[in-house]
């Protein structure tokens, strides 16, 4: 066995006493792991480090990307959560397959655990770490942008009982304006995906504001920031038009503000 406390000591060199794939097998199955410490700490962190300094091949990538998939319907919920971290990692290495993206989105919107951290199992983040993907797939080519920004949308007004508290608003929004930055997106389409939004905070709520309402304003503050002040990635600016459709949101919530 390995000593991956001391591979990552050692600044996440590769061993040389075993085969690579013997290592990355090893370092996935460890990704699965309720421990946070040997999940998190050390295979995460490694595989992370070596996909992103090119340890790892095309074929090794594809590979991994694949095993990733089919954690999206893995019974552990630190199995499914992590998945997306690693294949945000593989898709900003350039290396991204088609049939990744609807196991991820049926995953993403139907997650019911969104908590954050827990005393025991450590992050879990299924919103922030989705998010994370969702934006890496928002920059590939053959990804529509519009159809992450529903997917985000979508996974914001779907009915929950938790109040996102651990940042996961402002990692989807940073997403969320990075989908608005691609050139090939329309302008019906760069606002378009709102108005699903703009309906729900506009009806007024009986018994309180439900979970997934402060959820979607929270997140869409943040998204506002961004499109108003720019997104570092190559100082893009997410459409125009956007702002603007993000006050009739606001709007829609709080008139009395207006």
């Amino acid at each position: 066995m390995t000593d991956w406390a001391q591979v990552r000591a050692d600044g996440f060199a590769v061993p040389a006493d075993r085969p690579l794939d013997e290592l990355v097998a090893e370092l996935s199955v460890m990704l699965r792991s309720p421990d946070p410490q040997i999940r998190d700490g050390q295979a995460y962190s490694t595989l992370a480090t070596w996909i992103a300094t090119g340890a790892l091949g095309d074929d090794e990538l594809r590979a991994l990307g694949e095993e990733m998939v089919a954690r999206f319907a893995d019974p552990e919920i630190q199995a499914r959560t992590f998945a997306p971290l690693i294949l945000d990692v593989i898709v900003s290495q350039g290396v991204f397959q088609p049939s990744w993206v609807p196991p991820f989105e049926r995953w993403y919107v139907a997650e019911e655990d969104l908590r954050g951290f827990d005393p025991k199992l450590g992050w879990l983040h299924a919103v922030a770490h989705g998010s994370d993907l969702l934006g890496a797939l928002a920059r590939v080519e053959a990804v529509e942008p519009v159809q992450m920004l529903r997917l985000g949308i979508g996974r914001l007004l779907t009915p929950t009982e938790y109040v996102l508290r651990d940042l996961e608003d402002d990692r989807l929004g940073f997403a969320l304006a990075v989908a608005l930055t691609r050139q090939d997106l329309s302008e019906a389409d760069a606002v378009g995906w709102l108005d699903p939004a703009v309906r729900a905070v506009a009806a007024v709520p009986t018994a309180g504001f439900a979970p997934e309402i402060s959820n979607t304003l929270r997140t869409m503050r943040m998204l506002y920031l961004l499109a108003d002040h720019g997104v570092r990635l190559d100082d893009d600016h997410p459409n125009a038009q956007v702002p603007a459709k993000l006050l009739e949101l606001f709007r829609a919530a709080t008139p009395y503000y207006f």
